[in-house]
């Protein structure tokens, strides 16, 4: 039995016809830049999570980077970033000449710690930074505790930017993620629950000011012509045969996220005596871009691992290392508690395959070889 990680080729199996209809549209009307398909999906995606505005743009990455040039982040601020997390959350800080302050996370959710954010906000103010604005990360699929987050980052005067590159579309108390923050960015990387087929990303905000500069700044500054430049802005447009294939993957999401939350029940409920499975907080709903399990120790997880490794069973550690410990990061401030339950969960966690279209035979060879 081979066992796929995430199978993109079992859904690509499901939308070829639509797919292929779609790529050769886009190649009839030879739009590749900023194409109509573009716009049609914005305009899917903001239907999908009720935000006002969806502007897409070339990746993850770029989203975040956007969303702080939109909200004027600049030298001498303080953007408070969890360290539990990728690299990308991040790297974009100093992009801008801002500091990136590292936040603990929650030892259930794997999210943001309200209180370590208070802690880190009094250091970096102690370091003569201005706070000025909160990065949460939906992780694993599951959105942070936005409600805390936000009074937090309205009592200091913050913007909150939800980086949500895993979990668009979860569930927070009747909303969804892109309708929460400030702005909101994910990413559309082959590997996400929503992702196209090469790099892509977006952005989702109320707001017309901010949108109106996002949509500047994706295009090299642009006022009202493309050869007006207002603004120093960058090159981070999606492409047009992107946007054409996520429009077919838009129309299947919401029927893929419930595929999504049987795979996770069957794992909760078949691991759950044996190790700590996922929390999800009453009001929310994860969309598991991954499944994590947390072991006892560092020692049962390389158990665990050889077994799977045995049975060819794909197993992965997000992250093997936190942020505040990588040779990139590691001089800039932190909580001044320090982040133990990040330096901890890096030796305890371990994501097991989850995608829409793992059979129930399939995953239960997954159950009985991690399960041991």
């Amino acid at each position: 039995m081979t066992i796929a990680f995430i199978d993109l080729a079992a859904q690509q199996a499901r939308l070829r016809p639509a797919l292929d209809r779609g790529i050769a549209r886009v190649l009839d009307e030879g739009q590749y830049i900023m194409g109509p398909q573009v716009a049609e999906f914005e305009r899917g995606l903001s239907a999908f999570c009720g935000a006002r505005h969806s502007l897409s743009c070339a990746n993850g990455t770029d989203a975040l980077q956007l969303a702080l040039m939109a909200l004027g982040i600049k030298a001498g601020d303080a953007v408070f970033v969890p360290s539990f997390t990728f690299a990308a959350t991040a790297e974009v800080v100093p992009l801008v000449n801002a500091t990136p302050v590292f936040v603990d996370v929650l030892p259930d959710t794997f999210n943001m710690d309200p209180e370590s954010l208070k802690r880190a906000i009094v250091k970096a103010r102690a370091d003569g930074l201005r706070p000025a604005c909160v990065i949460p990360v939906d992780l694993f699929g599951l959105p942070a505790d936005y409600d805390a987050l936000n009074a937090i980052a309205r009592e200091n005067g913050m913007s909150v930017i939800g980086d949500s590159a895993q979990g668009f579309g979860g569930i927070y108390h009747g909303k969804v993620t892109g309708s929460i923050c400030d702005i909101t960015t994910t990413s559309f990387f082959p590997a996400k629950p929503l992702g196209c087929y090469g790099d892509g990303g977006a952005l989702f905000t109320d707001s017309d000011e901010l949108a109106s500069l996002i949509d500047s700044f994706r295009v090299h500054g642009k006022g009202t012509h493309k050869y007006r430049n207002e603004r120093i802005g960058v090159n981070s447009r999606l492409d047009t045969l992107q946007a054409a294939i996520l429009i077919e993957k838009l129309a299947i999401y919401p029927d893929e996220i419930e595929a999504r939350q049987r795979v996770a029940e069957r794992y909760s409920n078949a691991l759950g005596n044996r190790f700590e499975v996922p929390f999800v907080p009453e009001g929310l709903r994860s969309i598991w871009a991954q499944y994590t399990l947390k072991t006892r120790d560092a020692a049962e997880r390389d158990a665990l691992q050889e077994r799977a490794k045995k049975a060819g069973v794909p197993v992965v550690i997000y992250y093997p290392i936190p942020l505040h410990r990588q040779n990139a990061y590691k001089a800039f401030p932190q909580d001044p508690a320090g982040l133990a339950v990040s330096d901890d969960l890096v030796n305890r966690v371990i994501s097991l395959p989850m995608h829409p279209y793992l059979e129930a035979d399939v995953q239960d060879r997954i159950i009985e070889v991690v399960g041991g």
